[in-house]
């Protein structure tokens, strides 16, 4: 209930994947900058907040957060939670997860905020560092708001930004959520293949990726 309430409830219908890095690795590379392009044999696809949104399930409208939490103007209290997650890696967040109670309402704040620390670094903006980011932050002391943020336009412009590292700057590894990259790629394969397309099955990225993912 509280996740739903938080707005990340249609994340919960994504199927458990097993992804081989080579697809993710094509991803970015059929990704064209500059247009927010996914290039497929299958079609072009223009990637937006809202196709984002539609595809993960969460919030595509409205502001984004901020880049970067500015602790100087950090309330006593919020530079204390700033400090208590600063450096917490994913598995020491799903830990505090598992052991917290919600019994009341300042247990089930805290229990939001750490959840939403755990998507983005699981799922929705994952880095190549297994440690809290600034970019993971920003969110936590909105709560307020927690659901009438653009989630979708946050995705995508944390993809850009991965990509763009991973072709200008040579990265080996790639920022950005890749996976939900993935899930858009089907998504709106299986929505264009509905409205009397050829079959998927047909199709697909360069190498082909239906012999690259499979469900666990």
């Amino acid at each position: 209930m509280i996740v739903r309430d938080l707005g990340f409830g249609g994340l919960m219908h994504i199927p458990p994947l097993r992804v081989h890095h080579q697809l993710l690795r094509e991803l970015a590379n059929n990704f064209k900058l500059g247009e927010n392009r996914l290039e497929t044999r299958y079609g072009s696809f223009k990637i937006t907040p809202k196709i984002i949104g539609d595809a993960l399930g969460i919030n595509a409208s409205g502001d984004l957060f901020p880049q970067k939490v500015n602790y100087k103007k950090l309330s006593e209290d919020d530079k204390e939670i700033f400090r208590r997650f600063q450096g917490k890696t994913l598995k020491s967040l799903t830990d505090e997860m598992m052991d917290i109670g919600v019994g009341n309402e300042q247990d089930r704040l805290m229990f939001k905020r750490i959840f939403i620390l755990y998507i983005q670094m699981a799922f929705l903006l994952p880095t190549t560092i297994n440690k809290i980011s600034h970019v993971h932050l920003t969110s936590i002391f909105e709560m307020d708001t927690i659901t009438e943020r653009n989630w979708g336009g946050y995705v995508l412009s944390f993809i850009i930004k991965g990509i763009t590292d991973y072709k200008d700057k040579k990265k080996k590894a790639i920022d950005g959520c890749l996976f939900a990259l993935m899930i858009i790629y089907f998504h709106l394969s299986k929505n264009k293949a509905r409205k009397g397309q050829n079959d998927l099955q047909n199709h697909g990225l360069p190498t082909g990726v239906r012999s690259s993912w499979s469900k666990e």
